[in-house]
């Protein structure tokens, strides 16, 4: 970093809000992902006028900005893989207003998922979705990935719940978006344009978001199944029913078989496990639409189903699924976490599919994820010290995202594009689109100062 744009930088934040040291950007070099890559520094801006000004300084001298939260995203869109300024948007972490009467809360991007969830809990209210890395993961982060979690089946993603936003664009102007009403068709949904950009186009300072009542009651039940391809119908058949479950999760053989390998939970060996959860305001209501779940689950095949009878009960249900990431990441050197997305009739079809693409190449996936809403989260396991299987992992790579189009899908549900799947972009949208969404990037940042390199926007 040269002296002179140091000097800036402290002039704007103050030089306890910056720092350049060599152990510090090296943290800040990686995220969840498997990418690398150290910027020039970083800054902890305080305000929405710290951010306009950083930017206005980095727009004039052409230096990379990379937004950056919890950092627990998978596909490297914090990587600041150009080098430039990392812009740590955590202490910028304030809960700036809970309006129960309006339904909604407004808070700073640095606000931690589950300091939200507590805050807002007292008052018998909640933010429906909910991402694994909730203990950490920020809001600003869920706005810039559209993040989802397992309750997106019945509650949606993160774009559902956003009303409003504040965004500092490329060049230091500050924009309000949206309102703090329920309903507004008041002019270009700019709102929902910055949700997903993953800090491509401005950087949120500021989110509005709808709040849910809390339900008071919830039912817990799981089905196993012998064939992978019945608990894909069954699935499909739950979501057309009639009954919205609030949460209706997959694991597949390959994760069983790797959870009762390293705990004690003993699984049934199956070929696929279906849990389900409904959720209401009493509880005569819920279990009615947990008896129409496993109608449809036992008239799929299936070899076993449990309903948990207690809270404990349902906690050691739940015990398995949460457990799946982290059981298959401590199985080999390297692990890839992955996230597609289908369409509900083509679920069968699609998990059928992984399970082929792990055979033909000879590579552990392991299977698990938001079923109810046609997202799959196939997690490679492999040596990545061994050049086979670096390959293979690869090509294997290729065959999935290929599948999941070819399938009507898409290539990502909640975890982004980023670096790790922009060379696939082409795949799923038409030239058209792509350049569509270039020319946005080009008219909004024309420099290319925020986030360069990700979702295949450089590219011409």
């Amino acid at each position: 970093m040269e002296d002179r744009l140091k000097k800036a930088l402290i002039e704007i934040v103050g030089e306890k809000n910056y720092n350049d040291s060599l152990i510090d950007m090296v943290s800040y070099s990686y995220d969840a992902s498997e990418y690398t890559h150290r910027p020039s520094c970083g800054v902890w801006p305080q305000t929405v006028e710290h951010v306009s000004e950083i930017l206005k300084l980095a727009n004039k001298e052409e230096m990379p900005v990379i937004p950056r939260g919890g950092a627990t995203g998978l596909t490297g869109m914090a990587i600041p893989l150009k080098g430039g300024i990392v812009l740590d948007l955590n202490h910028m972490n304030r809960i700036k207003k809970i309006s129960i009467e309006d339904r909604l809360v407004v808070v700073e991007p640095g606000v931690v998922y589950d300091d939200l969830a507590r805050a807002i809990a007292p008052y018998g209210f909640f933010f429906p979705p909910d991402p694994a890395s909730s203990q950490v993961c920020t809001l600003g982060g869920n706005v810039a990935t559209n993040a989802g979690g397992v309750r997106g089946a019945k509650y949606g993603t993160t774009r559902d719940y956003v009303l409003g936003l504040q965004v500092v664009l490329p060049d230091g102007r500050i924009m309000k978006t949206g309102s703090q009403c329920i309903k507004s068709v008041s002019g270009y949904d700019l709102t929902k344009l910055f949700v997903g950009s993953e800090g491509t186009l401005g950087v949120v300072t500021e989110i509005t978001l709808k709040i849910n009542p809390m339900t008071t009651a919830s039912t817990t039940a799981l089905g196993t199944f012998d064939d992978v391809e019945d608990a894909g119908r069954a699935v499909s058949q739950v979501m057309h029913s009639g009954i919205l479950p609030a949460v209706l999760e997959i694991l597949g053989k390959e994760a069983i078989m790797a959870i009762n390998q390293n705990t004690d939970l003993n699984l049934p060996e199956v070929d696929a496990i279906l849990l389900s959860e409904t959720d209401g305001y009493t509880q005569e209501e819920t279990d009615y639409q947990m008896s129409k779940v496993l109608e449809v689950f036992k008239a799929n095949n299936a070899k076993e189903i449990k309903q948990a009878q207690s809270k404990d009960e349902a906690a050691g249900l739940w015990a398995a699924r949460k457990s799946a990431y982290a059981v298959l990441a401590r199985l080999k050197t390297h692990q890839v976490l992955e996230d597609v997305t289908v369409p509900m009739s083509r679920l069968a079809e699609a998990l059928k599919g992984i399970q082929e693409i792990s055979k033909k190449h000879n590579i552990m996936i392991a299977t698990y994820g938001h079923a109810g809403d046609g997202n799959l989260h196939p997690q490679f396991v492999y040596d990545g010290y061994d050049q086979d299987q670096v390959k293979a992992k690869r090509a294997a790579s290729d065959d999935l995202f290929r599948m999941a189009i070819e399938l009507g899908g898409t290539l990502t549900g909640e975890h982004g594009i980023g670096m790790q799947k922009a060379r696939y972009m082409c795949w799923e949208h038409d030239d058209v689109a792509m350049d569509v969404m270039r020319s946005i990037k080009r008219m909004v940042d024309p420099k290319n100062i925020l986030n360069p390199g990700k979702m295949a926007l450089d590219e011409g």
